[in-house]
This record gives structure tokens, sequence and C-alpha cells, in this order.
């Protein structure tokens, strides 16, 4: 399992897939890259090394994760998944929310300054079940159930995953979501 932000993929093309790598892209809307991904590749770019690899003759997935809300998400998250979608037929799309242990914040401030005092203003629900903070079950439902309505208006059959998520949250997914079917996983 390879899992990359990465467009660079010449050694992976130039090596006859064996059926047994996966690589799977880790994913989210350009605005988010531009924000908090710095010195990664574009979503375009990310997807077309995507349907490079795929061509090739890999077996692909992509991880939308972690989902993070900002002014007009919807229309960054669809149009990330339009993209990917109509370029590309993974066999599994994970997704997962922004989520954090209490002591991250304040390195994510000293690594990343202001970009990340930004995520503070989320109002994250501390100590939810897991201990981690997190968006609200309430906002995480909104989220999931936008993402899984737009990937199943591109595709029926793609398995769909969720990351690290609560037993409460995948409880009201699990008839839209395949249970261990996360990139992490390899079946």
């Amino acid at each position: 399992m390879l899992l990359t932000k990465s467009c660079n993929i010449d050694n992976l093309l130039a090596t006859k897939p064996n059926g047994q790598t996966i690589v799977s892209w880790s994913l989210n809307s350009q605005q988010i890259i531009e924000t908090y991904e710095l010195g990664t590749a574009s979503l375009i770019e990310r997807i077309e090394a995507a349907k490079r690899c795929q061509s090739h003759g890999y077996r692909i997935r992509f991880r939308i994760d972690p989902g993070i809300f900002y002014p007009d998400w919807q229309a960054g998250y669809a149009d990330l998944i339009q993209k990917a979608l109509t370029n590309t037929k993974p066999e599994n799309i994970t997704l997962g929310m922004l989520r954090l242990l209490p002591g991250h914040f304040r390195l994510a401030v000293e690594a990343y300054g202001d970009r990340a005092r930004r995520l503070c203003d989320h109002n994250f629900v501390k100590a939810a079940s897991d201990g981690k903070l997190r968006y609200s079950p309430k906002q995480r439902i909104e989220f999931y159930s936008f993402l899984i309505d737009t990937i199943r208006s591109f595709d029926k059959n793609v398995s769909i995953g969720l990351c690290r998520e609560t037993p409460e949250i995948w409880n009201i997914f699990k008839d839209r979501c395949e249970y261990k079917k996360c990139n992490c996983i390899v079946w």
C-alpha cells in the first residue's frame, strides 16, 4: 500500500504492476490543498497521476481525509469528486474528517502558525467517545452524507469506507459504507 499526495510516479510507471501493489492518493479540495498541504501536488496533478497509474495496471484507491469545513465546502468537495471519478475508477474511497488528540493543536500552532489557529475556530467536540477533538456528530453526518451522495451520483458501486470514526458514526452509515474496507487495510 502506497499512500501519497505526490504526482511523482515515474518509478511506478517504470515497473510492471504485479496486482499486489495498491497506490492510494490522499485527496482534498484544492482550497484545502493550497491552505494546509503546502508543497504537495495539486488536486489535478494527483488525479492525473492516479489515472496514469491505473492505465499502467495498478490498483488505485482514494482517501478524502482530513475533511475540513470552510465557506462553500460543498462546491470544493463536489469538484474534487467530479474530477476524480470522471477520470479514474478507484476500487475504494475512504472518507475521514479532521481529528486531533488534545495536544495536537499546540504542536500544529507551533509548526504552522495562523493556518493552524484558524482550525481552532471550528468548535471541536472535546472528549468525543474516542478522546479525540472532532467536529460535532451532526457536522460529521452532514459531511459524510454529502460526500457519499456525491460519490454515488458518479459511481454506484465503488466501495466507500470511513477512517478512524467513532462507533456511533459508523452505526449511522453502516448501510452506506463498507466496514473494514479502508485504505489502511489490504483486501
